[in-house]
């Protein structure tokens, strides 16, 4: 079993920033691969960024050249830096880390920006 915590979410302006954080805890020794999704109101949840356990990165279109995933495998966290925020990017933004063939979510965190 893993447990998924978020933080870091909140209200910023458009153009502001924001990093995210998400720590995994219990059997960690076997995390292939950490992801960011979300989801905003009335709309599907969606894939954001992914990060593999090696640092393979890869990035959903939208948020490509604004926002950075990267991960600290001794802290068994990862991160996601938001930069050049728009008002699209509000969302509940979760935490999904696949470790033993299935996936695990977080509670995840609200993103709102807004001016």
């Amino acid at each position: 079993q893993v447990q998924v915590v978020e933080s870091g979410g909140g209200l910023v302006q458009p153009g502001g920033s924001l990093r995210l954080s998400c720590a995994a805890s219990g059997t960690t020794f076997n995390i292939l691969q950490m992801a960011w999704y979300r989801q905003a109101p009335g709309k599907q949840r969606e894939w954001v960024a992914a990060i593999t356990n090696i640092g393979s990165t890869n990035y959903a279109d939208s948020v490509k050249g604004r926002f950075t995933i990267s991960r600290d495998n001794a802290k068994n966290t990862m991160y996601l830096q938001m930069n050049s925020l728009k008002p699209e990017d509000t969302a509940v933004y979760y935490c999904n880390v696949f470790s033993g063939a299935r996936g695990y979510w977080g509670q995840g965190t609200q993103v709102t920006v807004s001016p």
